[in-house]
């Protein structure tokens, strides 16, 4: 099962599109982030296909918001929530989630 596992994550490139998708991602947060939001963000960042937007209050109640629109998302503390799609999401999966987060955040 390991192997198998190795051999799809080489021969599929998920380490490259993660690379490449996270950054989209990314600055498609960070675009967001420079809009006028509902809760004040401090940071924005992500590694590969992991992010996290860090809100200078709390923003635990967003988590909800966001699952109500078919967005998942995690909050760590009370103030920094992650998102961790699959390694196979598409652009235009990306594309879908970044307009719900800035409809439910941007004021």
């Amino acid at each position: 099962v390991a192997l198998k596992s190795l051999e799809v994550h080489l021969d599929d490139h998920l380490a490259q599109r993660s690379k490449e998708f996270g950054t989209y991602f990314l600055e498609g947060l960070k675009n967001i982030a420079k809009k006028k939001t509902i809760v004040p963000i401090k940071d924005v960042r992500g590694k590969g296909l992991l992010m996290a937007i860090e809100f200078h209050t709390d923003a635990r109640h967003i988590v909800q918001m966001f699952k109500d629109k078919g967005v998942l998302a995690k909050h760590t503390h009370s103030t920094i929530i992650r998102f961790a799609p699959p390694l196979i999401i598409t652009k235009e999966q990306i594309d879908w989630a970044l307009k719900i987060i800035e409809e439910v955040l941007v004021v």
